[in-house]
């Protein structure tokens, strides 16, 4: 019984950790709706990604995107060549 328990609470407490600090990244992230890519540029400068494996379909962009999926879902508007990357520069 013991030897369960110290092997138990550790494993606990670091899928505890690892679940908390997930949910901290995206919750860090202020979900805002911008008027139109100049205003979302001016904060994020490659523009926003739905997922880090999305790939860009309009040619070379020289900033890397920020990936946010709230963050893209709240501007997909300003998508206009639906790559799932908004107002990538």
């Amino acid at each position: 019984m013991k030897k369960y328990l110290s092997v138990g609470i550790p494993f606990a407490l670091l899928v505890g950790f690892t679940l908390g600090s997930a949910g901290e990244t995206e919750a860090a992230t202020k979900i805002i709706t911008f008027k139109n890519c100049t205003e979302l540029n001016k904060v994020y400068k490659g523009g926003v990604a739905r997922s880090a494996s999305v790939k860009n379909k309009g040619g070379k962009t020289y900033y890397k995107p920020f990936v946010s999926q709230a963050l893209y879902d709240a501007n997909k508007k300003s998508d206009r060549d639906k790559d799932l990357i908004a107002c990538e520069r």
